[in-house]
């Protein structure tokens, strides 16, 4: 639920839900990495990693580089949550 529900919030589906979306619950760094690559592939980011093309594909993808990728504020503030997230759970880059 938490998965889907930060997903609508990034794509701006469902601004309410971003407060309470937050990833303030203990994820796990899988979870965490899913859903912030998750963003970029609604996007159009082109993975380069092997985990990122198994996970998503590239099919339709526009964008090589990460900072070309057209997110908006809300996008921006849902990837910079979770990154936090990320580092606080010292999750592997």
């Amino acid at each position: 639920m938490l998965k889907s529900a930060l997903f609508a919030a990034a794509i701006g589906l469902a601004l309410p839900v971003l407060a309470a979306a937050t990833p303030a619950v203990a994820q796990s760094c899988e979870d965490l990495w899913y859903q912030r690559n998750e963003i970029y592939k609604a996007q159009g980011y082109c993975f380069r990693t092997q985990r990122g093309i198994s996970a998503f594909g590239n099919a339709g993808c526009q964008y090589d580089n990460v900072e070309d990728v057209p997110l908006s504020a809300t996008q921006r503030r849902v990837v910079a949550d979770i990154q936090r997230a990320e580092r606080t759970s010292r999750c592997p880059r």
